[in-house]
């Protein structure tokens, strides 16, 4: 009796050569790649703006640049102008000017020889006479005249120490910062020996002047 394992496999047939080629030939062709034209790159809203810019004439895309352009400019200079007048307004808060807060002010002394000041007042180092810094002449300015600003012929008491004396404004200091005074020898003299050439003191204002302190 043959049991199923003495039955010997059959090879199987090999696929005819024809056949095969008649699998491949019966396939459909994968479709061709659709034809790219111009502006076929990127998204259609972007294509879409190519052609209609392409369509413009010459003369509307100029019109087009200088208004961009012109916009831009006029928004810059709009912010400029808002960063300046809000620094502007913030550096007079600060100032020392003589208004309802008058002092003391910690700075600089120094002593020149004063002559024709920019008050419009001639001045010996025998007077006692100071300049204020250039930043608080100018804040307080009224107009184009340095002869008619609010702090000329106003008087402030300068202290160091145990030691004061009463000065008057009537020059404008351009090597001063904010709090700083230049005063004439006379008065440096009585605060200070005059070798020390720089000392630091307080000072107040004696009047109060009508300064506008709005940018």
């Amino acid at each position: 009796m043959t049991t199923p394992m003495d039955v010997p496999k059959r090879k199987p047939l090999p696929i005819a050569k024809d056949e095969e080629d008649n699998v491949n030939a019966t396939a459909p062709p994968p479709p061709p790649p659709p034809p790219a034209g111009p502006g076929s790159s990127g998204p259609q809203w972007w294509q879409n703006g190519l052609q209609r810019w392409s369509a413009l004439s010459q003369r509307k895309r100029t019109f087009i640049f200088i208004a961009v352009f012109g916009s831009l400019a006029l928004i810059a200079l709009i912010i400029g102008l808002a960063v300046g007048l809000t620094r502007r307004g913030s550096g007079h808060a600060n100032l020392p000017l003589p208004t309802s807060h008058g002092g003391p002010y910690k700075g600089d002394l120094t002593y020149y020889d004063p002559a024709l000041g920019s008050c419009g007042i001639t001045s010996s180092s025998s007077d006692l006479i100071c300049a204020v810094s250039h930043k608080l002449f100018d804040a307080a300015s009224t107009g184009s005249n340095p002869n008619a600003n609010p702090l000329c012929g106003l008087k402030l008491r300068v202290k160091r120490g145990e030691s004061s004396v009463d000065v008057m404004v009537v020059d404008r200091c351009v090597g001063c910062d904010s709090t700083d005074l230049d005063v004439s020898s006379a008065a440096f003299k009585r605060l200070a020996d005059m070798d020390l050439g720089r000392v630091l003191i307080e000072w107040a204002w004696l009047d109060k002047a009508p300064v506008d302190t709005k940018p």
